[in-house]
């Protein structure tokens, strides 16, 4: 066919022209191309870590805006590996030093590097997470306590000193207010608590486990890091002012540290009348509400 005849009459009115199909063709084919270009170019910037998103100051502000909402956050660090990191290296501090500025100061003081013991993650679990409970072997329940979210908690450092046996009092340990749990009829209401010490590795507490060849529970695990606990009960490390601390009775207390030193376990809370303050002689505390 010539170049005079490309031009066709398929239909009454209407003119085809082949040359023309042709450029359609090449400009889709284009386009396609420019397209598949884009996206490549939106991987690699996106791979960079400089896509708002995946931005870290951009992260760090929109939080800073919604006040570190722990919900929120928890729902971004499951997005992806890369936010996961993120939030790991970078978030789960922020929110830590945020809400509790004093007590994450303190906790990452003998470090240059602002580092905790197993990181910023379980700290901010412990912070915002009542555990619940279970029976144990020292500690017999009717029924589990189930776990959940804290709204709001108060550790304190002057109440972690009454968890320390006279040997370890030069330990620095946060223990927050117990969690009360409603139990059966005619119990007394159950408080859950927990803590964290400063530098466990070179603890007197930790020293001492170890010096008395303390077992490590076997099947026991810590709700914060997934690490083994020492139960302090069978290690007789359980001092009576943990139990007035905590409005309980002696011998109705119970708690675990685990390896990394997050601290928690259970008590049965004596009923109080209206003019008593579960947490008493609180004067001078050095603490932080969240």
């Amino acid at each position: 066919m010539t170049r005079a005849n490309s031009y066709i009459r398929s239909s009454p009115g209407r003119v085809e022209c082949r040359d023309h199909q042709e450029t359609l063709a090449v400009v889709k084919m284009n386009e396609k191309r420019r397209i598949r270009s884009n996206h490549c170019q939106l991987s690699q910037w996106t791979n960079s870590g400089e896509s708002g998103i995946e931005n870290e100051r951009v992260l760090a502000l929109v939080f800073e805006s919604m006040k570190w909402d722990i919900h929120t956050l928890c729902a971004t660090a499951s997005v992806n590996r890369k936010l996961q990191a993120i939030a790991r290296r970078l978030l789960w501090r922020m929110l830590c030093v945020h809400r509790a500025p004093r007590m994450a100061a303190t906790l990452s003081s003998t470090d240059p590097n602002s580092r905790i013991d197993d990181g910023w993650q379980s700290l901010a679990k412990l912070m915002f997470f009542c555990c619940g409970s279970d029976s144990t072997r020292h500690f017999e329940l009717s029924q589990p306590s189930p776990g959940h979210f804290m709204n709001e908690s108060r550790f304190s450092k002057t109440s972690g000193r009454s968890f320390l046996a006279k040997k370890c009092q030069g330990d620095v340990l946060y223990v927050s207010d117990p969690c009360e749990h409603r139990t059966g009829e005619g119990e007394d209401d159950l408080g859950i608590f927990r803590g964290v010490f400063r530098g466990f590795m070179r603890s007197k507490t930790r020293e001492c486990l170890v010096r008395r060849q303390t077992k490590l529970e076997e099947k026991v695990r810590c709700p914060y890091c997934g690490a083994r606990v020492w139960s302090m009960t069978a290690a007789h490390l359980v001092p009576r002012s943990a139990a007035r601390r905590l409005g309980s009775r002696d011998g109705g207390i119970e708690f675990f540290v685990c390896v990394n030193g997050h601290l928690y376990g259970t008590c049965w809370l004596v009923p109080l009348s209206s003019d008593e303050d579960r947490r008493g002689f609180n004067h001078d505390e050095e603490e932080d509400d969240f």
